[in-house]
């Protein structure tokens, strides 16, 4: 996998306003949020996209989910409701190959999203 922002962020070469962290992941606001919430959750294993995920990440990935309910209730969400959205590839409008999934609310969200 190539250099990304987020791998600067996860080594704090690059400031976030980070929200969680712990040895897996780490929870920061976007810096062009969508949404009166808008945070970012990531791993802090070097996995692209969504199609890279292995059997050996599910793990991983259920613990991401935990900490996206975990942001969600701390940013006072939960109850009002919230979206979450994994971009995967180009069409898919991922902007950042290194996967991440955005915690959205705050407001009434449209559907369809794009």
């Amino acid at each position: 996998m190539s250099e990304t922002i987020f791998s600067k962020i996860i080594r704090k070469e690059i400031p976030a306003k980070v929200v969680y962290e712990d040895d897996q992941c780490l929870a920061f606001y976007d810096v062009a949020p969508q949404a009166p919430v808008h945070v970012l959750v990531i791993p802090k294993k070097p996995i692209e996209s969504l199609e890279q995920l292995t059997a050996e990440d599910a793990p991983l990935m259920g613990h991401l989910w935990q900490v996206i309910q975990r942001v969600a209730r701390q940013e006072r969400v939960a109850e009002s409701g919230y979206r979450v959205v994994v971009n995967c590839g180009h069409q898919g409008g991922q902007s950042v190959d290194h996967l991440h999934f955005h915690i959205l609310g705050g407001r009434d969200l449209a559907w369809p999203p794009g």
